[in-house]
């Protein structure tokens, strides 16, 4: 049996990213904005965050852990220090679901300056590949590993994982001859990260939420939709060449915030690529109230032998505790789908992709979503082995 499979019970995990305390906070905006820092000082305290927010996920439940991402500024601008080739563009903007801002146009506006973009640390700011990608963050993925392990060395616990960003996540090229191109050499580059990480003994997992965005694009057509999923799930399993499978976890959603997300793809239309990705599991969103119906897709829908799903069953974007017995009700339907070995308990995305002030969910509400998630698995574990 894979460590990533059930035995007895079902287990408890996450998607990775937990808010930072805010005197970290405070030492990361200085440090990426140029002011003075000191740099013993910031490591240290980004080393016993770590640890803090290891000991805080084994407390309140969690079985399979990971370092919260404290030491990074955001999804996207960790992999600056992680990659050679790529320029920023400041005066360039990125812009978050062209269709459901287009269609809400006056709550995303209040969205952006009030939710948790507004308090982030650093603003998202487009990378753009003009070299040759390579990857050159040896000495902060080595730091990030060691301080895991050491966290992870002084609690209980059944698994660790640590999160990495897909090809597809990290810029637009303007050097490659062909995206194709591009997002090989991203993965290429990528491949040093995810090797070391699993020679780590830790659970890769490949965050991927670029695959969902695909779905949702109005301007492209089903075959344009087709050709760059099947050229995204190939360059991730380029750069996972050799990695046994059920060391690899993939994470794919459809957005950090909360809103009313009706231009969300439907899993029908992402799930035939999600699974052609080399992992042993997968996590995706369930309890989002646009997508919990969506574990009926598993009634038709095979699940690969050997594989486990990890669905959301307690969503990052609402600061309501999802009652335990709800849980346990989610996690039970997905198990008589596809076996309770096969599912392990979830939240639906990470509770900060990026480094802010304000995130979506109240640390201490997220604790507490925890402690539900220990409850409802338990339950469910009690009906599915009495």
């Amino acid at each position: 049996m894979s460590i990533q499979h059930n035995t007895g019970r079902i287990l408890t995990t996450h998607v990775g990213s937990l808010p930072r305390p805010d005197d970290l906070l405070d030492l990361m905006k200085a440090r990426i904005g140029g002011a003075g820092y000191d740099r013993e000082v910031y490591e240290a305290r980004v080393r016993s965050a770590v640890t803090e927010c290891v000991r805080k996920q084994v407390e309140t439940g969690i079985d399979i852990l990971t370092d919260g991402e404290q030491s990074k500024p955001g999804f996207f601008t960790y992999v600056r220090e992680r990659l050679e080739g790529l320029e920023p563009r400041p005066k360039q903007s990125r812009r978050l679901w062209p269709a459901e801002v287009d269609a809400f146009p006056e709550y995303y506006a209040r969205y952006f300056k009030d939710a948790m973009t507004g308090g982030a640390i650093a603003p998202v700011v487009p990378l753009v590949c003009t070299g040759p990608v390579k990857y050159c963050g040896q000495e902060v993925l080595k730091r990030d590993i060691g301080n895991l392990k050491s966290a992870a060395s002084a609690v209980k616990h059944h698994a660790v994982f640590m999160p990495s960003v897909a090809p597809s996540g990290v810029g637009s090229n303007e050097y490659y001859r062909t995206e194709e191109e591009f997002f090989h050499a991203v993965g290429a580059a990528l491949r040093t990260e995810y090797q070391a990480i699993v020679e780590a003994g830790f659970l890769l997992q490949i965050d991927d939420p670029f695959l969902t965005d695909i779905f949702g694009d109005p301007q492209l057509s089903p075959a344009q939709r087709h050709s760059r999923a099947v050229m995204f799930v190939e360059a991730i399993n380029e750069s996972l060449r050799g990695i046994p499978p059920e060391k690899v976890r993939f994470h794919t959603c459809y957005g950090i915030n909360e809103g009313p997300r009706i231009h969300d793809a439907a899993l029908e239309e992402v799930v035939q690529y999600m699974l052609r990705v080399n992992a042993g599991a997968f996590s995706f969103e369930a309890a989002n109230a646009r997508h919990e119906h969506e574990y009926h897709l598993w009634e038709h829908v095979k699940l690969p032998e050997g594989k486990v799903i990890i669905p959301g069953v307690i969503t990052h974007a609402s600061n309501i505790v999802e009652h335990p017995e709800w849980i346990a009700e989610r996690l039970v339907r997905f198990a008589r789908l596809v076996g309770r070995e096969n599912v392990l308990a979830g939240a639906d995305c990470g509770f900060s992709s990026q480094a802010t002030y304000r995130t979506e969910v109240h640390p201490s509400v997220i604790w507490a979503k925890f402690e539900a998630l220990r409850e409802g698995a338990r339950l469910a574990s009690k009906q599915l082995w009495s």
